[in-house]
Order: C-alpha cells, then structure tokens, then sequence
C-alpha cells in the first residue's frame, strides 16, 4: 500500500464557507442543484486573484460574489428581484414586505452579533422579521439564528465590503422562467469559465490588482519577504480552504461532463493548493511559496483545456 495514491477518487464532502451558494441552494429548494454545482456555476473557481495587488483570493480577477450569484441564478432559469440602498429604516420595510425566500447579503460578518465568526463578507435567508427580532438562516452553521433588528441592519448595511457600494442588497421574488438540468447548465457555463481564466477586461478592478498566474506568482514573493498577520489570517482561515473546495467542486463537475482533461487539471490545482495550508500556516514560509509557484501555471493549463472543448 506504500505509495498508493487514492486522490481524484473522491470528492471532497464537508463543512465549508459557501454562504451565498448555501444560501441560493435554500432559496431555489426541491429545485436546487447540489452546492457544488452552485458554486461552479458562478465561476469562483475558474482564478485567483491579488486585489490591489496585496490581498489574495482564489477566485478571478475581477470577479465577485455579486456577479457569481447572478450568473448562477441566470444560467439555471431563474430569475429574482434585487434590491438595494436605501435609509436603514426603508431597507427595513423592504424586508418587512417580503412574502417568500429573501436572500440578503452581503453583509458584514463581523456584526452579527450571535456569531463568533472573524469579519468579512457574508450571505444569509431570512425567514422573518418578528417586532425588533430578525429570524434566519446562516449557512455558516447557524440555523434558526436570531438578532436584534438593529444589529442585523448595520451588518446588512455591509460598509466595509468593497465589492457592493449601496449596501442592503436583498434577492427576492425567485421565479423559475425555465427548465434547465444542471448538466446543461454547465455545458453552457464553460465559456464564461475560459473568459474568466483568460482574464476579462471588461470589469473595474482596484488599481495594482493582478489575476491568475500573475498574481498567485506576486503572491508567492509576498510570502517570501514576509506577509502581514492578517493577509496570512485571511489565507488560513478563509480563502484557502474556500478556494480548495470550490477547485474540487469544479473537478467533479467537469468529470461529470466528460472533461476527464479539464477535470485532472481542476483536481491537480486542488492538491496543489491544499498543499499550501500546511506550511503556511506552521511559519514554513519557503514550502508555502513553492507550493504557490507550482499552482501558478495550471491556471493557463485549465484555460487551455476548457477552451478546446467550448
């Protein structure tokens, strides 16, 4: 059994931060494709990303949750109402009129109050609004969770999340326009997956921003000569494991396409990056940043192979 290697048999299974893709799952009920499909369908995983050239996550360059949610609601027939902005007390009433499943984020982890959760952006369901009390679902782990009003508006106000400028975003009103199986919803998804690993040009990024190759190699330098407590706090808790999920995920979904090429690719980008938790996070800063310089060029390895099967 010495040197067996079992990898690229099985998915991976388990706890993860997919909020708003546990979130979207919850909203669309019996009709939902599995999270993983989700969140492939959003096109988390198809980069990675150097934002201002100093905060990493694995996802593309330019890229949001925002966009991701859209893209995966469009292209699975459904539609919703978006709404946002607004007073605190007009967002209020919003969520006070809503008859059904009402997607609210992003908002700022950090202030919601019944959570031990560090900061950063977050996606919930609320199921009601009872007098001064908000009822939701946290796909974070806390079901039936409850706050105070006034809590949940100021985390739902979301003024440290730099993506989404207005704040008070809620999704509402989902409404199945067209049947589309999950299957033919990925097959349509892959070219927006080879535009995305190709790095789109079309989006506004913060200046110095870098994407795939590029930024996962500034990002190698940047552990090397030393990164702050919280860029490393961020990786280790946050974007590497999220980015590890969401490369196997797409695996899986590209094998389920009979992609077995792109699929290895995605798999091998996976092992590559988890390899990265590890050392990061003991202070073995040299295997860390080898470890980033190998996932470096898969990037354009995935594009190439998703390209030719477009």
């Amino acid at each position: 059994m010495a040197g067996r290697s079992l990898t690229g048999m099985l998915t991976y299974l388990g706890s993860g931060p997919y909020c708003y893709s546990n979130s979207l799952a919850m909203a669309l009920g019996e009709h939902a494709p599995p999270v993983g499909v989700i969140e492939t369908l959003t096109g988390a995983p198809f980069g990675a990303q150097l934002i201002g050239g100093d905060t990493p996550f694995f996802d593309p360059y330019a890229w949001d949750p925002e966009i991701g949610l859209d893209a995966a609601i469009e292209s699975l027939g459904w539609t919703c109402v978006r709404t946002s902005g607004g007073a605190p007390s007009e967002a209020l009433a919003r969520l006070r009129a809503v008859d059904g499943p009402a997607l609210a984020g992003p908002l700022d982890m950090e202030l919601l109050t019944y959570s031990p959760e560090p900061g950063g952006d977050h996606y919930v369901m609320v199921l009601a609004v009872d007098g001064d009390t908000v009822l939701l679902h946290d796909p974070e782990g806390f079901p039936y969770a409850t706050l105070p009003v006034e809590d949940f508006l100021k985390s739902w106000q979301a003024e440290s999340v730099t993506y989404e400028s207005e704040g008070f975003v809620l999704r509402t009103g989902f409404t199945r326009v067209r049947e589309v199986p999950y299957m033919d919803a990925l097959r349509g998804s892959l070219p927006g997956a080879a535009r995305w690993l190709a790095g789109r040009d079309d989006l506004p990024v913060p200046p110095g921003t870098l994407g795939g190759a590029e930024a996962v190699h500034a990002l190698a330098d940047l552990v090397e000569s030393g990164l702050p407590p919280q860029t490393r706090g961020l990786l280790t808790a946050f974007a590497i494991r999220v980015g590890v999920r969401r490369l196997s995920d797409a695996s899986a979904c590209l094998g389920l396409l009979g992609l077995p090429e792109s699929a290895a690719v995605a798999g091998d980008q996976a092992r590559l990056l988890g390899a990265f938790q590890y050392p990061l996070t003991t202070g073995d800063d040299p295997a860390a940043a080898e470890a980033l310089r190998r996932l470096a060029p898969t990037y354009v390895t995935l594009h190439d192979k998703i390209q030719a099967h477009r």
